[in-house]
């Protein structure tokens, strides 16, 4: 028995005789899903009252339904929109009011620090 050695060493499982006993392979299509009742079609959920399908990746709500739902869809899309809008002007109309408000900060300091220079320059005269 080594005493630094590999102590565990499973044994092999032995070879598969048949990988599968069952003939539902060699059956054609059509006969499997008559056989196996393969025939699913359409995945469909309800949710809140709404039933959506499973099309090509995607939950797509049945036209049936939602015809109602994609009016107001529509209409929030369209509000969203023009509050996105409404908000990029209001953004700009701050931006140029900062702008006017710092052009405006900065003449009053010239005009303060030259008014300053009047007086000293006035109080040297006398």
């Amino acid at each position: 028995m080594p005493l630094f050695g590999n102590t565990f060493s499973p044994k092999k499982t032995p070879p598969r005789k048949c990988a599968s006993l069952s003939n539902l392979h060699l059956l054609d299509r059509s006969t499997r899903e008559i056989e196996l009742g393969l025939e699913y079609g359409i995945p469909t959920m309800n949710l809140a009252g709404q039933s959506l399908k499973f099309e090509n990746g995607q939950w797509v709500a049945e036209s049936g339904n939602f015809t109602g739902d994609r009016r107001e869809m529509q209409r929030l899309r369209k509000r969203n929109q023009q509050l996105e809008e409404e908000n990029n002007l209001l953004r700009l109309k701050v931006d140029i009011l900062l702008d006017m408000l710092s052009e405006t900060t900065a003449e009053s300091h010239l005009m303060e620090k030259e008014l300053e220079e009047l007086k000293n320059h006035s109080r040297r005269r006398k």
